[in-house]
């Protein structure tokens, strides 16, 4: 039997023991865990899986995470899915800097209030118009009517009104006058519609300059590697959709079109 280096034990030990995050770039929640960790130089090992290829429904897939979702973290033999979980989970274990969730109780509650506000609202909305624009298309074969379009702009809308005259008011960053969880999240999901070709913060200047704080405080450079796919709308447009996906998909979707 050949001898096994140290050097090459201890890479398969600390291989082991890193953080795995299970990641699809095109998805809001995986981008804001993807920053996170990224800039708070928490070590980990990316796996990434493209759910339009179908691959979250894989066996290998479904050993890690049953509810076939992402973001999943894998620390050793613990497994934690939903992106809120996981992002909270990272401050405590990492140790943090604390603005980005504050140990005072009532700013803790502010993002808190935030980060439960937005999953029904600003990400429904935002996701809402990169599948109309993008994914039905690809799974259906034709484009969505104009009406449906205009719908779900005009409830996205409401929704950008309310998260600038409510949360963001006049101060820097959504909290107050550091960044927290609550700006990460909420950038990260504005971002969607821009892999459809729309750019929601047009004619809204106090949201684009919050827009610009929040990149440069995250890193610029950072936060286009984070979003270089949704950026490219051609791209997303070629995409070829899993076979099987796509089967079991667009009667779906072709009942909920109607």
């Amino acid at each position: 039997m050949p001898e096994v280096s140290v050097g090459a034990a201890h890479l398969r030990l600390v291989l082991a023991m890193m953080l795995e995050l299970y990641l699809d770039l095109l998805s809001q929640p995986c981008r804001a865990v993807y920053i996170f960790a990224k800039k708070n130089n928490i070590p980990f090992m990316m796996k990434p899986v493209e759910m339009l290829k179908g691959q979250h429904f894989t066996e290998e897939f479904n050993k890690v995470n049953i509810l076939r979702k992402v973001p999943v973290l894998k620390d050793g033999d613990f497994i934690l899915e939903e992106s809120t979980a996981i992002l909270l989970y990272l401050t405590r274990k990492y140790n943090t800097p604390s603005y980005w969730y504050p140990p005072d109780m009532k700013k803790r509650a502010r993002v808190d209030e935030y980060l439960a506000w937005q999953i029904s609202t600003i990400r429904a909305g935002t996701s809402k118009i990169l599948w109309l624009k993008v994914v039905i298309p690809l799974f259906v074969g034709h484009q969505v009517s104009p009406e449906k379009l205009y719908e779900a702009m005009e409830e996205l809308n409401l929704a950008i009104q309310k998260l600038e005259d409510k949360f963001l008011q006049d101060k820097p960053f959504l909290i107050g006058p550091e960044i927290s969880l609550a700006d990460l999240v909420a950038i990260v999901e504005l971002m969607q519609p821009l892999g459809a070709g729309c750019d929601i913060l047009v004619g809204r200047p106090k949201l684009q300059e919050w827009r610009k704080r929040v990149e440069l405080t995250l890193g610029k450079d950072l936060f286009m590697e984070a979003h270089n796919r949704i950026l490219n709308p051609q791209e997303l447009k070629s995409i070829i959709i899993d076979p099987p996906l796509k089967a079991q998909m667009k009667p779906l979707l072709l009942k909920m079109l109607k």
